[in-house]
């Protein structure tokens, strides 16, 4: 008999402006394939809800509710019978309030989760803050989880009280991610997708637009939110939003992309974003900046190509033939099926959920 799980996260429905979609559909759909019920909670704000992506899915109950202090009560009035409760980090609006309610709502032998997508923000925050209101809330979670980090997320989440602290890594969904025929409007050497953010952009001038001005001739392509106004190469052509459905076309139709990570997760590590597993699924090539535990997703040189820099990149593309930038992507889908499924990730969740891995969860499930 599966749990009945609610869980408090951006949008499972819309990707726009929400970079962890991919994630929680893979994670929620799997988990609902070991038969858990999950009923996803999500807020009408930023204009996602118009800018769907996706059905609401017949392996979870999505429930919007108003982005107001009054309609963040009332879905935690609605999801507080569930066995796990589970809040995510960056919900977008009222997370404060939300990370305290979910603990207040935790019913007698239930599990109250936080699921942290950005792990090295919300440790640097409160690193900075003694203050800050999720501190003192850590240890009343039963575990955290999180979008990956490694053993430096681990650690430090211990040293904020952190009863456990579990990576749970982004992953593929076969069904989803998978090799399509090219698309013209895609047909490039170079590509990339991101949405503009403070943390990301200057990453983005030095691994793209610098690799960009350094591949004259070459077709380089640019997708994501927030670029409009912002100086390009010649060689560079902006997209702006890229739908899911879209990005198979994207990942096989340039002859390679480019994976670039946010400031905080490049200097801890060991959190490949969910572009490295999406390209990968497609079977493409992909370059990818240099960050620690790399080798742990993808074998550097024959899955997936590593640079320091943008001239590093500029080097990848201009030895590349399609040839060869075939064999890298075919070499990579294959790794990632054998190893990086979000079946693979559900299974690792299911197990601590249900006391096969540390926690013992299951006897208080039965309580």
């Amino acid at each position: 008999m599966g749990l009945s799980i609610s869980f408090y996260g951006s949008s499972l429905v819309s990707a726009y402006w929400n970079g962890a979609a991919t994630y929680y559909r893979g994670i929620v759909k799997n988990l609902a394939a070991r038969g858990h019920r999950v009923t996803f909670f999500e807020p009408d704000a930023y204009e996602r809800q118009k800018h769907r992506d996706m059905a609401d899915p017949p392996w979870a109950r999505v429930v919007v509710y108003a982005a107001t202090p009054d309609g963040m009560a009332a879905a935690v009035e609605q999801g507080c019978g569930a066995d796990v409760l589970i809040k995510a980090s960056g919900v977008g609006v009222f997370d404060a309030e939300l990370e305290a309610a979910v603990l207040q709502a935790r019913r007698p032998g239930g599990l109250a989760l936080f699921w942290d997508v950005d792990a090295p923000a919300t440790l640097d925050r409160m690193d900075r803050d003694p203050a800050d209101s999720f501190r003192p809330l850590v240890p009343l979670y039963d575990a955290v989880l999180t979008y990956g980090g490694g053993q430096p997320v681990v650690d430090a989440y211990a040293r904020f009280g952190a009863r456990l602290c579990l990576p749970v890594y982004n992953a593929v969904d076969p069904d989803t991610h998978h090799p399509v025929p090219p698309d013209p409007r895609f047909a490039g050497d170079l590509g990339f997708v991101g949405n503009r953010l403070p943390d990301r952009e200057a990453r983005v001038d030095e691994f793209f637009l610098k690799a960009a001005a350094l591949l004259p001739g070459r077709r380089c392509l640019l997708g994501g939110s927030g670029w409009a106004d912002k100086p390009l190469p010649e060689t560079v052509r902006s997209l702006g939003h890229v739908y899911t459905a879209d990005h198979n076309a994207f990942n096989v139709s340039a002859m390679a992309v480019l994976n670039i990570n946010r400031d905080s997760m490049a200097q801890y590590g060991f959190s490949p974003p969910t572009r490295v597993f999406e390209a990968a699924g497609a079977g493409a090539c992909l370059i990818t900046d240099r960050w620690p535990g790399i080798e742990l997703f993808l074998e550097p040189g024959r899955e997936v190509l590593v640079a320091e820099d943008g001239y590093a990149v500029a080097a990848h593309v201009r030895g590349l033939t399609p040839q060869t930038a075939r064999a890298i992507g075919a070499a990579a889908r294959r790794r990632v099926l054998a190893d990086h499924t979000y079946a693979h990730r559900a299974a690792q969740v299911d197990a601590l959920l249900t006391g096969r891995e540390p926690g013992r969860f299951a006897e208080r499930m039965s309580a």
